[in-house]
């Protein structure tokens, strides 16, 4: 049966799944001499990182500064001007966007060689530094539509429009407004806007980290993560199921992109599970539920991780602590619904032959693991994320030559850099664009006008305000790239939470959360589309169902703002258990509300009761807890009595 799949898997197209769902992956091919002057491009920009992250950032400008000029660059000559130029021809690149990619690095270069001049003429821009400043504005705002679609750029524009008409905004809105120069400026010629802490954190750690996963890609990784899943839990009941939630989860804690970890792992699961009885629309289901979870997963989480670490002043390895135990239980919750789908339709596992030994795996590629052990390690010992991830892809170089499968020759290296800094201009884009929006923010003053209003709207509710601000993630969501979503609520709506006494860490996650969550959710769904277009089910149908098994999703923000002792924030240890164990209880029943199944099918009234009991169990408190699982033991009860009867009426 695995051969079976394996054979059905090279009739998938994984590179024109990613094109269709995925505006990251839609970049030319160009042939030729063309090609290897991309290729050089690419890997000298990787070359820069690795070296600066090694030895020595630059001046924080001047770092930002190249970063977004190789990013330019590559933007221009890789991504075509629309979709359809891009179906026409993927091989030739129109001279003009040689040009735009000439004058995209040109215009950022500007700064790091008349640094000391503008340093000197600050707040007295001249003519030719407003004509740079006003051509890299335009440029980022185009290649980010090009790179990653035109929600941001729009939001962009708008925020701009605001920072000029101020004077004419309605209310609370209104403002003394800027002059385009003003607005130039403050978004050029410093580190205020484009050049700001979101392209600072691009241009540092969140850069090696993609490297990272793109070095430890070509190793082999991928499919030492399957393997492994496979070995755990192929033969349980609904296996292959579980196995794209274990495979997905790896493959997420070091990849933080929903549709690429969706289309990479699922090209291998959802034939799987299709094989075994699961309907395409939930194998599909599946696939993005997991898949999507892996920008909330530790050791490597998304870049907006590393934007809030910067945010917050905090370490990243604080971030990442605290959002393992939330993690976890949403992994385990989409776990427990799939094995409650796999018990309600009678779905077997694979037979045990039939799949790989995990001594096995462990002794042909178990090495590879050891960077992410290095990893680890060097950040819980307090190093920073830069100096962690530039030693960890050094072990992974070094670890790589320990055998001859996994070992990177000088062909392999390359591509790897190569796709490592194809795969970070998307992350790029997005935070230069969202550093214009933090800089209209600062300008003007519109996040402090926000917070109120937010508050005033929630009438000083803290649920209330929980539920306006889950909304308007999952809204943003949609639309924008997670780290841009997280940015710009992060200086709007977390200082409103803030404000009613949430923990500023909790604030921040529960924002990042359901910015992720909205990967899954209807109409824009994305990494559900994907894993529909690898199933052959139905997109919708395929998001609707994606979001059933990752309702924990929405639950868990909710327990760890309520209680933040689910993020180790001031709490004890048997305090953190306790709340584990409820957030557990409430995962589970509501998941056996929205599946129907538990230990039998659910009646009417015993999903009603269960829906009560987790709402009692998401509200931390002795009584709250005590009724939700009294309420859930009663169900649990009521099913095993039932299924007792059946039992005695079928022997006799």
């Amino acid at each position: 049966m695995v051969e079976d799949v394996k054979t059905e898997n090279k009739e998938i197209d994984v590179q024109k799944l990613m094109e269709q769902y995925d505006t990251e992956s839609r970049i030319r091919k160009p042939l030729g001499i063309i090609a290897i002057i991309i290729s050089i491009i690419a890997i000298s920009m990787s070359i820069f990182q690795f070296y600066t992250g090694g030895f020595g950032l630059l001046l924080a400008l001047k770092q930002r500064s190249v970063h977004l000029a190789f990013t330019l660059c590559l933007i221009f000559l890789i991504y075509p001007i629309s979709p359809k130029e891009f179906i026409k021809n993927k091989n030739k690149i129109p001279y003009y966007d040689t040009i735009l990619a000439i004058i995209g690095a040109g215009v950022c270069l500007y700064l790091v060689i008349f640094y000391k001049e503008m340093v000197i003429r600050s707040g007295l821009p001249t003519n030719l530094d407003l004509i740079m400043g006003a051509l890299t504005i335009l440029l980022v705002l185009e290649a980010a539509r090009r790179a990653i679609g035109s929600a941001l750029p729009v939001v962009v524009i708008v925020f701009l429009l605001y920072s000029y008409f101020g004077q004419i905004m309605p209310g609370f809105f209104a403002h003394r407004g800027y002059s385009l120069e003003r607005i130039i400026e403050h978004l050029y010629a410093g580190t205020e806007g484009i050049f700001g802490i979101p392209l600072g954190v691009s241009a540092s750690f969140v850069f090696l980290f993609i490297l990272f996963g793109a070095v430890l890609n070509k190793t082999g990784m991928g499919k030492f993560f399957i393997d492994v899943a496979m070995a755990l839990a192929g033969h349980t009941t609904g296996g292959p199921a579980k196995v794209a939630v274990i495979a997905s989860g790896f493959m997420g804690s070091i990849n933080g992109s929903s549709v690429a970890n969706t289309v990479t792992t699922g090209s291998f699961t959802i034939p799987l599970m299709k094989s075994i009885g699961y309907r395409k629309d939930f194998a599909g289901a599946v696939e993005a539920a997991a898949s999507t979870g892996g920008q909330i997963l530790p050791p490597v989480m998304g870049a907006a991780a590393f934007v809030m670490a910067e945010f917050l002043e905090i370490p990243y390895i604080k971030i990442a602590a605290a959002a393992a135990i939330p993690a976890i239980i949403y992994y385990i919750a989409v776990g427990t619904m799939i094995h409650l789908e796999a018990c309600k339709y009678g779905l077997k596992g694979l037979p045990k032959e039939q799949l790989p030994k995990l001594s096995k795996v462990l002794k042909e590629r178990g090495h590879l693991i050891i960077p992410i052990i290095g990893l680890v390690y060097l950040l819980v010992r307090g190093y920073t994320p830069l100096f962690s991830a530039f030693w960890a892809i050094v072990m992974c170089l070094i670890i790589s030559m320990i055998k001859a499968e996994t070992r990177l020759n000088f062909k392999k290296l390359g591509e790897a850099f190569e796709d490592g800094a194809k795969m970070a201009l998307g992350v790029a884009a997005a935070c230069a664009c969202a550093g214009m929006v933090v800089g209209a923010v600062t300008l003007t003053g519109l996040g402090l006008k926000v917070a109120s209003g937010i508050v005033a709207l929630g009438h000083g509710n803290l649920m209330l305000t929980l539920f306006f601000t889950m909304i308007a993630s999952i809204l943003l969501g949609m639309g924008l790239p997670t780290t841009a979503k997280y940015i710009i609520l992060s200086i709007m709506a977390a200082p409103a939470l803030v404000e009613l006494g949430v923990q500023p860490l909790a604030a921040h996650l529960f924002i990042l959360y359901f910015g992720v969550i909205a990967d899954l959710t209807p109409p824009v769904a994305v990494a559900a589309y994907a894993g529909a277009g690898i199933s052959g089910g139905n997109s919708m149908r395929t998001g609707l169902i994606a979001v059933r098994l990752a309702v924990a999703g929405f639950m868990i923000p909710y327990l760890f703002v309520l209680d933040p002792g689910l993020l180790f924030i001031n709490s004890t240890i048997g305090h953190t258990l306790v709340l584990i164990i409820t957030a557990l209880a409430g995962v589970l029943a509501l998941g056996a509300a929205a599946g129907g199944y538990l230990f039998d099918h659910t009646k009417i009234y015993e999903r009603f009761i269960l829906i009560i009991s987790a709402f009692a169990l998401l509200r931390p408190g002795l009584l709250t807890d005590g009724v939700g699982i009294a309420l859930l033991a009663a169900v649990i009860i009521s099913q095993k009595l039932r299924m007792s009867s059946k039992a005695k009426v079928k022997l006799a």
